[in-house]
């Protein structure tokens, strides 16, 4: 039997809820592997081989901030190890690289391309590093991370996520490294408190799935030990042969749904789903894909699942081995934005009135709806089980046209064909200790 009390009240950090409102940013996988042309590189690439001869960030900058993102966050190491940035606890860096003249600061570079633009800034950091020697001997390879982090989180000003990647494998002396995670955690509360600890930390899900797949319900009210299930996933953005998708609880279809809650019997956490994909089949650019760019369609699409189905949306845009975004994702990333503000610009003005068990809404005249967007009130927790949609005509005749189960920050139902209405109700047939819908409109058809 569920705590009614306990789950109701289950509720986000400001930090969680601050990141939620970001809705959609980008992730930049750009490093040695660029050079190399490969997805996941070996370790000790040679430095010189790290010669961009055009980078360009605000170019970068402006193609994010064309498809409406709110932040950016870097690879700034990868697992093969040189860091894109002159780090004092290796030599394994831009510093030995020919790029500009071995002066060359990348991280810097984009946080402050970033700041100029408008756009938060946040730092993807391996944990796993093929070149470091003390990888695999434990406390001192640790050392070496924490050192790496507080270089990053304190010299590149705010950051607003940490993105842990679970990938790992064996150092020089055959042994796999045991990451120390709290420690890597406490780190980043101290320097950076207002920064979500993603993916193989407790602030934020990883969705499951690296495609942009997204579930018909998600929810942010789930099993804590969610937080502990991607800390040793090898293949993280390597390769999915279906056991990695079978042996991942992230992946299961239903996390948080009443029935789900049931059957688990340890604690609850407000974990919330970030969906993550690239808008070409690799992380990193590879010339052999500029024709192969998902389409603006399949883009908004997945805009539609994420940021319209209470999770938020990590949209990879590698930049090519010149260091400048190819004009194919320059040119997805705007038709992506205009498409999104299109959207928006077709919500319906009407009079909103609250009834005991939802909400109607009143239009001024018949008009075609072709969606119905419903938010709750986050701060106060996800507590809508399920909710009706009716659309009423004219005449007084009410139809179905949606029924839902999740709806938390934002539920965006699409209707398989566009309805004439005057009216569009929303009634909660099932909650958590009561509800706080936030807002409900129509979008014109």
């Amino acid at each position: 039997m569920i705590n009614e009390d306990y789950l109701a009240n289950i509720r986000p950090t400001h930090r969680q809820l601050e990141w939620q409102k970001m809705e959609m940013y980008a992730f930049i996988h750009f490093g040695m592997n660029t050079m190399t042309d490969r997805e996941w590189g070996e370790g000790h690439e040679d430095p010189a081989l790290f010669n961009p001869d055009s980078v360009d960030v605000d170019q970068w900058m402006r193609a994010l901030v064309s498809a409406g993102m709110t932040g950016v966050i870097l690879t700034c190491k990868h697992h093969d190890g040189f860091c894109l940035w002159p780090s004092a606890y290796t030599a394994h860096t831009v510093a030995s690289s020919p790029w500009r003249g071995g002066r060359g600061d990348l991280v810097r570079e984009v946080s402050e391309a970033a700041a100029r633009h408008g756009l938060k800034f946040g730092i993807y950091l391996s944990p796993w590093d093929m070149t470091e020697e003390t990888y695999g001997q434990g406390r001192a390879y640790n050392d070496f991370y924490i050192n790496q982090l507080i270089e990053l989180l304190t010299h590149y000003g705010p950051v607003f996520s940490v993105w842990l990647d679970g990938a790992c494998g064996e150092g020089p002396n055959g042994k796999t490294q045991v990451y120390d995670w709290e420690r890597i955690y406490d780190t980043v509360r101290a320097l950076a408190p207002e920064a979500v600890i993603s993916v193989c930390g407790p602030d934020v899900r990883w969705c499951g799935n690296e495609a942009g797949s997204v579930r018909t319900n998600e929810w942010s009210v789930v099993p804590a030990s969610l937080r502990e299930a991607e800390r040793t996933a090898k293949n993280s953005q390597k390769i999915d042969d279906g056991e990695f998708s079978r042996r991942v609880a992230s992946a299961d279809e239903d996390l948080g749904s009443r029935d789900a809650l049931t059957k688990y019997r340890g604690p609850l956490a407000w974990y919330p789903a970030e969906v993550n994909t690239s808008t070409r089949r690799g992380w990193f650019h590879h010339d052999a894909e500029d024709t192969q760019v998902r389409s603006v369609d399949e883009l908004f699409s997945i805009w539609l699942g994420s940021v319209g189905g209470n999770a938020t949306f990590l949209l990879n845009v590698p930049p090519n081995r010149h260091g400048l975004l190819a004009q194919s994702d320059v040119n997805v990333l705007a038709q992506l934005g205009e498409k999104i503000a299109h959207f928006r610009s077709r919500r319906i003005r009407a009079l909103r009135e609250d009834i005991d068990d939802g909400v109607t809404l009143r239009f001024e005249a018949d008009r075609r709806v072709s969606a119905v967007v419903l938010e709750e009130d986050i701060a106060r927790g996800q507590r809508i089980d399920e909710a009706v949609v009716t659309a009423c005509d004219e005449t007084g005749g009410e139809q179905e046209i949606a029924r839902v189960r999740s709806v938390g920050y934002r539920r965006i139902v699409t209707l398989p064909s566009p309805v004439t209405a005057t009216e569009i109700r929303v009634k909660v047939t099932r909650d958590r200790q009561g509800f706080y819908l936030a807002d409900v409109y129509a979008i014109e058809a």
